[in-house]
């Protein structure tokens, strides 16, 4: 067997027993966390510009992680092959702006609906990528969650959903999407077996040094010292709970399942973007809405009891 073809056959070998059911619990708490982005940086961005906010995020990240790397006396020596890091940080860049681009312009629910696309994207980069297939029965149950989201992203509302009608918003974070779906198997693809900080670390940095791009010439338009208290708030929410932590458990999971099964969780975002809406006061989600709910679980379930 040549090394290419180890190499291939490592990358498509995916975990099993308690170390799978694990796996799934992390994508379960990622996709809890990654809908309270959706909310609080829905707020956040019709206070601040959403590049500068996106900018402070990382900022505190990458000090954040740095931190935690030498009180543990890790080292965070310049890493082989560099430019997986760009390429990761570039992707990463691109969704994030996008995401807080299009908060400006339409609400989390819809943009929620958006991500929901991305399981089958990553089926596609995953085949791509590392010929990662997608079995039939897993390929069934992505649809049965697709059906439940798509129920809840319109609030069971059939006239909305015939009515349908991609806006501004969603047409910029469906770029973002797709960069993250390309993400997710890259994450295995380049890993080098380096300390999950230090591989979080050097892949912050690369996207902190992204969106500064975009972020230099918005900062002297932006009164740090005046902004307001909830800003700084969902600017620490994203730094140490949507970045630092679903990265974390984002690879965890990707290095134990394939692509499609970990992003197959973004179904379940929306349906979290309506509890969380709710539990802050922007309104609950009529009954309907809990059976598309409901449905998407049953898809999610017949999902994960379904072998690799």
């Amino acid at each position: 067997m040549t090394d290419s073809s180890t190499a291939q056959s490592r990358h498509n070998t995916h975990a099993k027993g308690r170390e799978k059911l694990r796996a799934h619990l992390a994508m379960l708490l990622f996709s809890v966390l990654i809908a309270g982005s959706f909310s609080f940086g829905g707020i956040a961005t019709q206070l601040v510009d959403p590049i500068v906010v996106q900018a402070l995020r990382y900022m505190l990240t990458v000090l954040l992680i740095a931190f935690i790397c030498v009180k543990l006396g890790l080292s965070l020596q310049w890493p082989r092959e560099p430019w997986r890091f760009g390429m990761l940080g570039a992707l990463m860049a691109v969704y994030m702006v996008t995401m807080f681009i299009a908060l400006q312009f339409t609400k989390p629910v819809a943009t929620g609906a958006i991500f929901t696309l991305m399981p089958l994207l990553s089926a596609g980069f995953g085949w791509l990528l590392m010929r990662q297939r997608t079995r039939s029965g897993v390929f069934l149950s992505l649809l049965i969650a697709a059906t439940g989201a798509v129920w809840v992203i319109f609030r069971g509302d059939l006239g909305a959903l015939l009515a349908f009608d991609v806006g501004r918003g969603e047409m910029i974070f469906f770029i973002g999407v797709l960069c993250h779906a390309a993400y997710v198997p890259l994450l295995r693809l380049l890993n080098r077996k380096e300390p999950p900080l230090a591989f979080i670390f050097w892949a912050s940095v690369a996207t902190f040094l992204f969106i500064m791009i975009p972020a230099v010439p918005r900062f002297p338009q932006v009164d740090l010292l005046n902004v307001p208290s909830i800003v700084w708030l969902a600017i620490v929410y994203l730094s140490v709970i949507t970045t630092a932590l679903t990265f974390f458990l984002l690879q965890y999971a990707s290095m134990r399942l394939p692509a499609p099964k970990v992003l197959a969780y973004g179904y379940l975002t929306p349906t979290f973007i309506i509890v969380i809406e709710g539990l802050i006061g922007h309104g609950w989600a009529s009954p309907p809405v809990f059976l598309g709910a409901l449905v998407t679980a049953c898809g999610l379930l017949v999902m994960a009891l379904l072998p690799d």
